[in-house]
């Protein structure tokens, strides 16, 4: 921060800096953590609904379909034979983060634009990157704080083993997948001028790519044409990556999904920023 005024100008007492002059000059670090520690507080306040009901939901989940299939009956995934419940106990934790990093991004733009402070967002000394990238940390952060919670509750179950055999798979493939759901959240908030918008892209776009992602099955056991629908699905990637890291086998490449997810991560995160910069659907 310069205290200096501009040569050849005189201010006036009691001020520092001449009109137009910038004062943070590269990140502004204290108004991106006010942001994003704002974001934050705003889901944690109802943790209850945000962190803790679909932790219990997911658990639903599991619960029914071993009981329905037998927590111990085998799946082959790549090669290898692992129980279901162990199969498909993954697939709901990182189902569960994706959901909610959704949930959490395409909430807060948006009802800025209907309450009409959408001004709160757009005034503070804030740069484009700063503001999404608090908008995405928050996202991220209540995904894997859903998908701690959802890990708890499934150790605790019993019959399912969740001890991951490849930590840095899960953080990484959790990371990627998060970000994406999130950037999806953020470009839909600045797109959608109603809740029934955000919703018809959670109901006819998240939640069928999601389920149809090998969750709860192997996509090596569908027809062809189904396989290849699978194979060209972002979400199928991130599950069977976020899969090999609990059971150290997974239905496709890990580092291709890698490259995939993360390839789709920068071109989302750059029309999103474009997007904020021009103003489009926030400014008059």
């Amino acid at each position: 921060m310069s205290s200096q005024p501009s040569p050849g100008r005189q201010l006036p007492s009691g001020v520092r800096h001449a009109p137009g002059e910038p004062v943070i000059r590269n990140v502004n670090w204290g108004g991106l953590k006010t942001l994003y520690v704002k974001e934050v507080r705003r889901f944690f306040k109802v943790q209850l609904q945000t962190i803790w009901a679909p932790a219990i939901t997911t658990l639903l989940f599991l619960v029914i379909f071993t009981v329905a299939s037998g927590a111990r009956t085998p799946v082959r995934v790549g090669g290898a034979v692992v129980p279901f419940a162990d199969f498909v106990a993954p697939g709901l934790i990182v189902m569960g983060m994706l959901q909610n990093a959704f949930a959490n991004a395409s909430f807060s733009l948006l009802v800025g634009k209907i309450q009409g402070n959408i001004v709160d967002y757009l005034q503070p000394p804030l740069s484009t990157a700063e503001l999404l990238a608090a908008l995405t940390g928050a996202a991220v952060t209540r995904a894997f704080l859903v998908g701690c919670a959802v890990f708890l509750a499934m150790s605790l179950w019993p019959g399912v083993d969740v001890t991951p055999r490849h930590p840095g798979a899960v953080l990484w493939f959790g990371l990627l997948g998060s970000a994406f759901l999130a950037l999806v959240g953020v470009l839909t908030s600045i797109w959608a001028e109603k809740f029934d918008h955000a919703a018809a892209v959670t109901n006819f776009v998240v939640a069928p790519l999601t389920l149809l992602s090998g969750t709860f099955y192997s996509v090596d056991h569908l027809a062809p044409a189904f396989r290849a629908f699978s194979h060209v699905n972002p979400f199928f990637y991130v599950i069977s990556g976020f899969r090999y890291g609990f059971l150290g086998t997974a239905d496709s490449p890990v580092l291709t999904g890698s490259v995939v997810i993360l390839a789709l991560d920068v071109a989302l995160a750059t029309l999103c920023y474009v997007l904020l910069r021009r103003g489009w659907k926030l400014k008059s």
